[in-house]
């Protein structure tokens, strides 16, 4: 880790980071650069205005390094279990329930729309609301994605069930698949080894595709606050040196 130079970081660069637990290591930040390219506008960081123009990646990112660069991105660790749901044979009406780890839904009607199958999943006794994602639809025409977050983020989860009372068009029925399989990191050069933090904002003008940061290897973080979902417990590979405790 300490082929980097060390960076000082004053106290008072502290504020507005409620994702960081204490001030021990603060001092210990390494100054990286960042290799803007694979950061994305919205989630890594926050594009500028007229007022101010420069974009503000985000404080408080997980970060992995680019083994055949140096340079650091986003970390790619685990990724989180995508499943999706379609109703076929275009119904034209009925319900459908879905059943997640011996859970069932109450009845969702067949032109469902995201917010309901949301609202639906979250209702069961073994989901928190929050950490349920639904993307796509309305039903019956188009498809609907599940994105499984909060405790099950980068789990491989149990594949959802479902059963359909529809009616009306040709043999209704309700389908499950997986989009994408939890569990797995998918990247393979380096940034699926975790390194550390953003230990404060980075401000870049639009078009460059380099800035430099500060590496936060060293601390405590409250994990549930940082910017972009992180779950310590899916970390399975961790860079030398790097001492991070979670609250």
């Amino acid at each position: 880790m300490n082929d980097f130079q060390p960076m000082r970081t004053s106290e008072e660069a502290t504020a507005d980071r409620p994702w960081l637990a204490s001030l021990v290591g603060v001092h210990d930040a390494n100054t990286i650069t960042l290799d803007l390219t694979r950061f994305v506008a919205g989630v890594h960081y926050e594009a500028g205005n007229l007022l101010q123009p420069r974009n503000v990646v985000k404080s408080g990112l997980p970060l992995g390094q680019i083994a055949a660069t140096g340079l650091f991105a986003p970390y790619a660790g685990p990724t989180s279990e995508v499943q999706t749901v379609t109703v076929t044979g275009t119904p034209t009406g009925g319900t459908y329930t879905l059943t997640f780890s011996g859970q069932t839904t109450a009845a969702i009607p067949f032109n469902a729309t995201a917010a309901q199958v949301k609202t639906a999943l979250e209702n069961l006794s073994n989901v928190e609301a929050g950490e349920i994602t639904v993307t796509g639809g309305p039903h019956p025409g188009t498809a609907m994605s599940v994105t499984f977050g909060g405790q099950f983020m980068g789990d491989d989860v149990a594949a959802m069930t479902a059963t359909g009372s529809l009616t009306g068009g040709s043999t209704p029925g309700v389908t499950i698949g997986t989009a994408t399989a939890g569990g797995a990191a998918t990247a393979t050069d380096g940034t699926q080894i975790f390194a550390g933090f953003l230990a404060t904002e980075s401000m870049f003008a639009p078009g460059s595709t380099k800035t430099t940061g500060a590496l936060l290897w060293h601390g405590e973080v409250f994990a549930a606050k940082c910017p972009i979902p992180f779950d310590p417990t899916d970390v399975a590979s961790v860079a030398p040196g790097v001492s991070i405790h979670y609250r």
